[in-house]
């Protein structure tokens, strides 16, 4: 638990978490620029609430906050949200560390992909992020500030 200067204690963040690259068919993706470092682009993540957390309910909750976009809706039916298989194991930027249990120094990545039958606005959550830009695929990895995040999505084309 970490120790707020002015508050009740707060569990650290699990290091287990799940990256989304929403997308279209036409392999344009949404990008998220966030709102404690302007100028860093990425994709929708999040960390597990709990531990027994499904990574799917993890991605699905994620989306919500981060979006507004409601997964398992008529709109965007839950098989819009895929798993892709893919693991990244990354080292915690020192400047997030803070936030896990100490001597904690990597994460692990689980990365999914939600496919929207078009580019559509989205409800940022405005301590999360800033602003939205809807890019192509090649473009959209070229922005991200996370390698892993870049790499994700230059993979989708074996997604679709």
């Amino acid at each position: 638990m970490t120790e707020a200067a002015d508050g009740p204690r707060r569990p650290f963040k699990i290091p287990e978490s799940v990256l989304v690259v929403i997308h279209t068919p036409a392999r344009r993706v949404l990008l998220l620029e966030r709102a404690d470092q302007p100028g860093f682009w990425q994709s929708v993540t999040g960390s597990k609430d709990a531990p027994d957390e499904a990574l799917a309910l993890t991605a699905r909750r994620e989306v919500a906050e981060e979006t507004g976009l409601v997964v398992g809706t008529p709109e965007l039916p839950a098989a819009a949200l895929r798993d892709w298989g893919l693991r990244n194991v990354y080292e915690i930027y020192p400047v997030w560390r803070h936030r896990y249990a100490p001597g904690v120094t990597h994460n692990t990545e689980h990365v999914f992909g939600l496919c929207l039958p078009q580019e559509r606005p989205v409800t940022l959550a405005p301590r999360e992020h800033l602003r939205q830009a809807w890019l192509p695929w090649e473009e959209a990895a070229d922005r991200c500030f996370s390698p892993s995040n870049a790499e994700a999505i230059l993979q989708l084309p074996r997604f679709l």
